[in-house]
């Protein structure tokens, strides 16, 4: 499993993605959340604003991140 740093309270699902190179824009985050399985907390999410916060887990295919606050 991965950490990723966040350097204020939360990030958003949308910059999320983005900051991990699953996307390569913003616009992009819609599409993707409909066309692929991203759990937060072993949850399905959709919604790009979904707020991530320090200890959420977030899943995408294989690939496991730990959201940590820095």
């Amino acid at each position: 499993m991965k950490q990723f740093k966040i350097h204020q309270d939360f990030i958003t699902l949308g910059q999320f993605l983005k900051a991990t190179d699953h996307i390569g824009s913003g616009g992009e985050a819609k599409f993707f959340l409909l066309e692929n399985d991203v759990l937060v907390n072993q949850e399905r999410r959709t919604e790009r604003g979904k707020k991530l916060f320090h200890g959420d887990i977030v899943t995408i295919g294989r690939e496991q991140f730990t959201i940590v606050h820095d």
